[in-house]
This record gives structure tokens, C-alpha cells and sequence, in this order.
């Protein structure tokens, strides 16, 4: 491993000026489960790492009445074990308590998920789900972007070498509103999804017709995508096992998985029917129970 310089980070400026004094060949460590194996493999030959977890909004975590905002170095046991965040957001929650062991969930944070921008990211489905945005820093102030747009390759998103994610902001949900995460693995804990799929609606005052619906997928394709053909087929319908097969199959074509070692692409699609069906099936269920309440 190329010898590098460690700077613990106490603020966003100094964050920052550390990026900029060293461009590409720096980079953040939010929870490091990531970034430390990727410099062991040789990915990446460094000259600075800048521990972002001093930082104080890096580190965050508010639930207000605008929403919840997770700093980008908040380990996911925080969010999962945080009573009222996991009530108000299950769907964020399922895929906190699925990246990786509990040893990882303790440094893993759904920022640096994020910012890995891996196909396969268990907490970016969720996210794009939420319509949730990221807070960017860098030398000229705070930007923020949509999560939908963050990635835009495996591995590469839209942050400059002198920026940082600060935070995730993910708004309050609306009245019956329910979202879900589920995902296909070959084995428990610590494995790549081979399909990962989220879904949000939001039910009419009835309760009997969606409104509105988001259904996101992950590996099956360069970077976790909208299924927004899906998402549409079913405004107006009834939250019905109809409706959820028919908006599975629909996902389904608007998926571009590949064949790899860990899956087919016929076996990929299949796997988009069933989540799509399975995570809209459980939305309901939470959109329901939320309006009960």
C-alpha cells in the first residue's frame, strides 16, 4: 500500500482544503469498510485519506419536522436503533440492518454506501425511493443534488476531487406513505446483492388507490435506476396483488442486467418481479398501518 497522510477532520473547511491541496489523489473515510479494502486491492494510490467522522455534520443525525437528516459518517446501528427514525422510515431502516454483520453496520454509514456508488449499494434504492437529496461541500459552499443523478457509473458519481457529502436529507414522508427494501442474496450477511429492489406509495384518503409510487433497483444496471415505467402503471390502481404483479413484470423490462458469476440475467429479471411485487405488497401494508394511526 502507497504510504498516505491521515487527517482526522474536525471541520468542513478542513475537509475541504485537504481535498483541494491534493485533488484525485485524496479521498474521505466515513465509515471505512469500504475505502481501507479498496486501498489494500490497489484501487486506489492515495496521498491523503481525510476521517470525516469529527466532523460535526458528518456526524448528525436530526429528525425535524421538514425530515430526517443523516450526516454521511452516522454508522447505520444509529439509524436502525433510533425508535422514532425507524418508525417514521422502515424503508431506510431495511436496508440499514441488511449492509453487511453487525460489526460492519457499526462504522458502515448509508453516506459512504453512497458515495461507493457500487450497482449493488443496499442504501441507495431507499434513498432514490424517498426522494432524498445530498448536501455537497466544497470550496465555494454547499451545493445539493438529487440522490437520483448522484451516481453515474459504478464507482464514480458527481462529486469533484475538492468536495464532500455532508449529508443526506430525506423529507418527511406524506400521510399514508409506506416504503420497503428487500434484496436476493446467495448467502447471509456480508454478500453483493444480486437484485435489490425498493418501493414507496402513498395511498388515497380511502385507503383503496395509490397516488403516487417509486420503485428503485439495484444490480441490474450500471448504477441503482428508477423504475419510473413501473412506478406509473400503478397511480390510480388498487393496492392489489394485480397491480403489484403487473408493475414487477414492468420493472422487469426496464431493468439492463448482465450475466456474472453471481447471477443470469433471466435469473436477474425474475428476481425484479418478485421484489417488485414483495416490497409493494409490504409498502401497502405500511401505508395502511401509518393512515391507522
Amino acid at each position: 500500500m502507497h504510504p498516505f497522510r491521515y487527517v482526522a477532520a474536525s471541520s468542513i473547511d478542513e475537509a475541504v482544503a485537504v481535498l483541494r491541496e491534493h485533488g484525485a489523489r485524496a479521498r474521505c473515510l466515513a465509515g471505512g469498510t469500504d475505502i481501507l479494502v479498496q486501498l489494500r486491492g490497489g484501487r486506489y494510490e492515495l496521498d491523503a485519506l481525510v476521517d470525516v467522522k469529527g466532523v460535526p455534520e458528518a456526524s448528525a443525525m436530526r429528525l425535524g419536522r421538514a425530515g430526517l437528516d443523516i450526516g454521511a459518517a452516522v454508522p447505520c446501528y444509529r439509524i436502525y436503533e433510533d425508535a422514532k427514525v425507524a418508525a417514521a422510515y422502515p424503508g431506510i431502516v431495511d436496508a440499514a440492518s441488511l449492509i453487511g454483520g453487525i460489526q460492519i453496520q457499526s462504522r458502515a454509514s448509508l453516506g459512504g454506501n453512497l458515495c461507493n456508488a457500487a450497482p449493488s449499494a443496499d442504501g441507495i434504492g431507499p434513498l432514490l425511493v424517498h426522494d432524498a437529496t445530498v448536501v455537497i461541500a466544497g470550496p465555494t459552499g454547499t451545493r445539493t443534488v438529487p440522490v437520483d443523478g448522484f451516481c453515474t457509473a459504478p464507482g464514480s458519481t458527481v462529486l469533484d476531487d475538492d468536495e464532500l457529502v455532508v449529508s443526506v436529507h430525506v423529507p418527511r414522508p406524506p400521510t399514508r406513505f409506506g416504503a420497503a427494501y428487500e434484496r436476493f442474496i446467495p448467502r447471509n450477511e456480508m454478500d453483493i446483492a444480486i437484485v435489490g429492489v425498493a418501493s414507496s406509495l402513498v395511498l388515497d384518503r380511502s385507503g383503496k388507490r395509490i397516488e403516487s409510487a417509486r420503485i428503485a433497483l439495484a444490480s441490474v444496471a450500471p448504477t441503482p435506476i428508477v423504475a419510473s415505467k413501473a412506478a406509473a402503471s400503478l397511480i390510480g390502481e388498487p393496492p392489489s396483488e394485480e397491480a403489484f404483479r403487473a408493475a414487477g413484470e414492468i420493472a422487469a423490462g426496464e431493468a439492463s442486467p448482465i450475466d456474472d458469476m453471481r447471477g443470469t440475467i433471466d435469473q436477474r429479471r425474475d428476481l425484479v418481479r418478485v421484489l417488485t411485487r414483495r416490497t409493494l405488497a409490504l409498502a401497502a401494508q405500511r401505508a395502511s398501518a401509518g393512515a391507522a394511526r
